[in-house]
């Protein structure tokens, strides 16, 4: 079974890296702009499940783009 305890020792919830969660949360606002998708800060419940979908799938894209590059040595 998966044990979701192994980073613990940060303050953010599920142990993520602040810097990370500030990161990953550029990336959402800079692919919702490039979408057109009129992202706020804060609660978006309002947006169709679609356009939020969509911003999630290409940031998944880049992460697996990224990755690759960084797996190939570039």
């Amino acid at each position: 079974m998966y044990n979701n305890n192994m980073n613990q020792s940060t303050s953010q919830p599920g142990g993520m890296v602040p810097e990370a969660r500030a990161a990953l949360d550029n990336m959402k606002y800079e692919i919702a702009s490039e979408l057109g998708i009129n992202l706020k800060q804060g609660y978006n419940g309002d947006l169709p499940s679609r356009q939020a979908g969509s911003i999630g799938g290409y940031m998944v894209k880049r992460l697996v783009e990224q990755a690759e590059r960084q797996m190939a040595g570039k």
